[in-house]
């Protein structure tokens, strides 16, 4: 398929996506949609790519693959994050082929043409009289930083709503130190699926009795209105009524805002936001619900604040607590292949044996992990049957159509430009 031209086919399927339904099965499982989202997606939208704490030193670095790109985003002198294409300005080789590193300059193995880390090329061994080095620097990447996560956009013009974004979200963000912590751990676990289900999977809980780990961790009540809460959950819900009244009252007094703010698909960078109690001892996602590391991100009185949860399209999702911090990110290695990369962050003095067990920081996810791995699997292994046949979301889905909506929304824009170019 030429994406520059996108067939008929491709854009019927679009443009007929019933509401409320699932995708039909060559969203899921084409080369040409997988072509497509790289190019509509995740090359023109803002993207989760990294924590400062993966770079605290300048220097420091990881590079990102997304589709055909390689991206680096690295700390420059200044301490300030840049993100460069990982492509030599001499003859296109690939520059730094390690997914971690630190270095000096930025040495391509090639030719040894050596950039600065802030993307100037520095030396360009015997080219011509007039040669102008100030013209060959590293090509850059848009990039941001919010309350220490890192988000790049590789389109030309990037949506102009993430700035606005930032300044709302950030008041809950920053008072949990994310800028100024460490990484514990980081695990990367490939889904054997789309990425959409990925995504999907993660937009909702109607799945979670899968998940007795996390499951423990929350008021098993999701999914209900009060109105339908049945007889047998009633007391279950009078507790987290009384645990979302205390943690009302501790955000308050502690000036952290909590109330949920959805936008997922009615802007470019879908957003959603919301701080609320945990089950148990309301601290973080362990067993029993108490703080799975000691010092907490910062000076907060009381390690009870539950967890704030933020996610954006198209491939990210947080949890914040008070005592660390966890970021996941989605990309696509295929149509049916998803990198997932979980890390845990915690304060910067934080000393594991110490302060944390590491088994204990990360049982919840990890187990959670493992089990979406499979489920979505299932899912992935079901829409590439000749049967499948889309069917409804339950109302307790209403993210995953709204994920669904925004993601059809963007790439009808996307096609309708394409054509207006024509």
């Amino acid at each position: 398929m030429n994406h520059a031209t996108p067939d008929a086919e491709v854009g019927d399927l679009v443009a007929r996506r019933p509401v409320g339904h699932s995708l039909e099965a060559p969203f899921y499982v084409s080369e040409e949609f997988f072509g497509l989202d790289i190019e509509a997606i995740f090359a023109r939208h803002w993207l989760f790519v990294a924590t400062e704490a993966e770079v605290p030193e300048p220097g420091d670095y990881v590079t990102v693959t997304i589709g055909p790109y390689s991206i680096i985003v690295v700390r420059d002198d200044d301490e300030d994050v840049r993100a460069f294409h990982n492509v030599c300005r001499h003859r296109g080789a690939r520059i730094l082929n390690e997914e971690r590193g630190s270095v000096g300059n930025i040495v391509c193995g090639y030719h040894h043409w050596t950039y600065g880390v802030d993307g100037k090329l520095l030396h360009a061994e015997s080219q011509a009289p007039g040669f102008d080095p100030s013209c060959f620097g590293l090509r850059s990447v848009h990039v941001r930083t919010l309350a220490g996560l890192v988000y790049i956009c590789l389109a030309a013009e990037p949506p102009a709503d993430f700035d606005e974004i930032a300044a709302r979200v950030e008041p809950y963000l920053a008072p949990h130190n994310l800028a100024k912590a460490k990484v514990a751990t980081q695990t990367d676990l490939v889904e054997n699926a789309n990425w959409k289900l990925t995504l999907e999977n993660n937009r909702e809980c109607y799945h979670c009795t899968g998940h007795p780990e996390l499951q423990a961790c929350y008021f098993p009540i999701y999914g209900y209105q009060k109105h339908d809460i049945p007889a047998i959950l009633r007391p279950t819900y009078e507790r987290f009524q009384r645990a979302d009244a205390e943690a009302r009252t501790t955000y308050e007094s502690l000036g952290l805002p909590y109330a949920t703010i959805e936008e997922l698909d009615t802007r470019p960078t879908g957003f959603r936001i919301q701080r609320e109690p945990l089950d148990g001892a309301g601290e973080s996602y362990t067993a029993d619900g108490t703080a799975a590391c000691k010092r907490l991100l910062a000076d907060f009185p009381t390690a009870r604040l539950g967890r704030l949860s933020f996610h954006t399209q198209p491939n990210a999702w947080f949890h914040f607590m008070a005592d660390h911090a966890i970021t996941f990110s989605a990309i696509p290695l295929g149509p049916d292949r998803t990198l997932v990369r979980t890390t845990w962050l915690v304060h910067a003095d934080a000393v594991e044996g110490v302060d944390y067990d590491l088994g204990t920081l990360t049982k919840v996810w990890k187990a959670t992990n493992d089990q979406d791995a499979v489920f979505v699997e299932r899912a992935q292994r079901g829409v590439s049957s000749p049967a499948y046949v889309p069917g409804p979301y339950a109302p307790a889905e209403e993210q995953v159509e709204a994920f669904v909506n925004w993601y059809v929304t963007r790439l009808k824009a996307h096609l309708s430009h394409l054509e207006r170019q024509r």
